[in-house]
């Protein structure tokens, strides 16, 4: 067994908005230069990296990636300074956070084997 640790922000009304499917989609902005190709590689519907990006803007009051408009191409997306440092930020929480719940699980785990081996005589499965 491995412990599952799933870290959440949520706007006052519950509602997630940021999460490791938003670093993920930040990341892949940030090396494909475009929310569609990013949306692509993650294999997530356009509308819905959209979504996610424009949700967690709102949450954090704050612009995430910045929309190329003109020229030739007239597509893509860079990730906005404040996007950059965001996403350290996020994955140092989220390090530190998952840290803390180390000892704990460890102390599930014995307690759990333990137990587990009390109820295992003499039974099978």
């Amino acid at each position: 067994m491995e412990l599952k640790v799933k870290l959440y922000i949520a706007d006052d009304e519950g509602g997630k908005f940021m999460g490791i499917g938003v670093l993920w989609l930040l990341e892949k902005i940030q090396s494909e230069g475009s929310l569609k190709r990013a949306s692509e590689s993650l294999g997530i519907s356009y509308s819905k990296a959209y979504y996610m990006i424009a949700n967690a803007e709102k949450n954090l009051g704050v612009h995430l990636i910045d929309r190329k408009k003109g020229g030739v191409e007239r597509h893509g997306a860079v990730l906005t300074p404040f996007a950059i440092g965001f996403i350290s930020l996020y994955r140092d929480f989220q390090d530190k956070a998952k840290k803390l719940v180390e000892g704990p699980y460890e102390e599930f785990s014995t307690a759990l084997e333990a137990l587990k081996e009390e109820y295992r005589d003499g039974q099978t499965v």
